[in-house]
């Protein structure tokens, strides 16, 4: 039964500080994948509505862009309070319109820090001088783009909604943010935030929709001269290619991955088995860093599934609402079916040893926890992002051949090592082709402080306190004469 929360939440668009339909009144279903059942009509944002929201982006950037950082921040401050306030709210609009369980739900917090440190992080744009040139004084400008447009994933949109939104506002740009389809109503909610605090009209606009429509304006749009985008590898190429053909447009991509761990037989495996597993089974397997290939050597290997299996099985599925609930359901439909599909193609190239089926006893689009075993390097399911409850598990001998089975592939985002040896913890750390390695730890491990991106295929540029603001800033060279020689 769809919550009086969900009933009386927010789904218009936002844009210029205002709430209202799609200029054309059109809407798109939002079924909840643990019921099945309609929860919302969301506006599905037109060409001309995206054309609007940049409008108000471009008519508020000299403005804001003018407001010294401290004013700046302060919005971005008061944003933080509002969002830890809304948490319990936030938590319960993506479990039902993405089946995130509650029990496991941190991107208010999160996500309310790192609010509160790009609030006073635009005091740190600082361009430098120089006095080597003789006759001269040099020095660089920091300055922002302008527009900047942000297409985010519905895995954790408002973490996701907070990391593109508060370096690029810190930096002096204005923005306008794609939800996903699959999980628009927190992000509507941060609007409702947004409004409520009184940011300045046109500086943040918020649009519901697919990506092929509103997300393609934006990606070919000439006013907006920088796009963030974090999501699957063909979304990225398609946004990459219309941001070459329209005005050469910044990019900042997040990107998939396919991530593996290798297992030593010096390594804790109580610690190895739960941490793996629960790498796949956070959010369902939804993450694009999740653990999604295991390579154990050979001397541990039945020890190592046997925990392993263990730790996965024990899953409290459920409607994500409840407290106790620790594995929800696919996203939707559309989710669920290509999971399933790279199941039935694992069956044929690998050894089920659990899982691989829908959960009896559930309506929605819950996928068991699975495990593949001995399947082939060039199977499908070992190539590809599968972004569900899935994971293979091969056996190794040496660390030559162990270490070419987790490079040959195009992903490239977070990558794990688990052994007491520091030496060789080190040459794989320096071996591993990943943005992020994992030293007897695994995803989704990070650091408040520390870059996040991906090397080949899984992304581009690099994400995080310290990082992201110089993303949104264009360098200028200014030379000034100061003599006549």
């Amino acid at each position: 039964m769809t919550s009086t929360i969900v009933k009386e939440a927010e789904t218009r668009l936002f844009i210029n500080n205002e709430f209202r339909p799609a200029s054309d009144s059109g809407t798109f279903e939002l079924k909840s994948p643990s019921t099945r059942e309609t929860v919302a009509q969301v506006p599905e944002a037109t060409i001309e509505d995206a054309n609007v929201a940049v409008a108000a982006a471009k008519a508020a950037f000299p403005a804001w862009s003018a407001l010294s950082p401290n004013v700046r921040g302060e919005y971005l401050r008061k944003l933080a309070q509002l969002i830890l306030e809304a948490e319990d709210e936030l938590a319960h609009l993506d479990a039902v319109s993405m089946g995130r369980p509650v029990s496991a739900y941190k991107d208010a917090k999160v996500g309310a820090q790192k609010l509160q440190y790009y609030a006073s992080a635009g005091w740190d744009n600082h361009g430098q001088t120089s006095l080597l040139t003789p006759g001269f004084v040099n020095m660089t400008f920091k300055q922002p783009f302008g527009v900047v447009a942000a297409i985010i994933p519905w895995n954790v949109p408002v973490l996701f909604l907070v990391d593109k939104m508060a370096p690029a506002l810190a930096a002096g740009n204005t923005i306008v943010i794609k939800s996903s389809e699959k999980a628009p109503l927190t992000c509507a909610k941060v609007a409702q935030l947004i409004q409520k605090i009184g940011f300045p009209p046109g500086v943040v606009n918020i649009l519901s929709g697919h990506g092929h429509i509103s997300g393609s304006t934006l990606s070919h749009h000439m006013d907006v001269r920088m796009i963030t985008f974090t999501g699957s590898g063909r979304a990225g190429r398609l946004i990459q290619q219309a941001a070459a053909k329209s005005n050469m447009k910044n990019v900042l991509f997040e990107l998939g991955g396919k991530s593996p761990a290798v297992i030593f037989g010096d390594a804790d495996l109580e610690r190895v088995a739960k941490e793996t597993a629960n790498s796949i089974r956070f959010n369902s397997g939804q993450v694009c860093m999740a653990t999604s290939r295991i390579y154990v050597h050979s001397s541990i290997a039945d020890h190592f599934l046997s925990m392993f299996k263990e730790k996965l099985q024990a899953i409290t599925p459920g409607d994500p609402t409840d407290p106790k609930v620790d594995h929800g359901p696919q996203a939707d439909e559309a989710q669920f079916n290509a999971v399933k599909r790279f199941i039935e193609l694992g069956k044929k190239d690998g050894k089920l040893l659990l899982g691989g089926d829908s959960l009896p006893d559930h309506e929605g689009y819950y996928v068991q926890p699975t495990i593949f075993f001995e399947t082939p390097e060039n199977a499908q399911i070992m190539k590809e992002e599968i972004f569900g409850p899935v994971v293979n598990v091969n056996v190794f001998e040496s660390e030559e051949e162990v270490i070419g089975k987790v490079n040959d592939t195009e992903y490239g985002l977070y990558a794990s090592v688990y052994t007491r040896d520091i030496e060789r913890a080190l040459r794989f750390a320096k071996s591993m082709e990943a943005g992020s390695v994992g030293i007897n730890c695994t995803s989704p491990t990070g650091a408040f402080d520390m870059p996040f991106g991906g090397w080949k295929s899984s992304g581009i540029g690099r994400e995080g306190i310290h990082y992201s603001m110089n993303q949104y800033l264009e360098t200028k060279t200014v030379l000034m004469r100061i003599g006549d020689s």
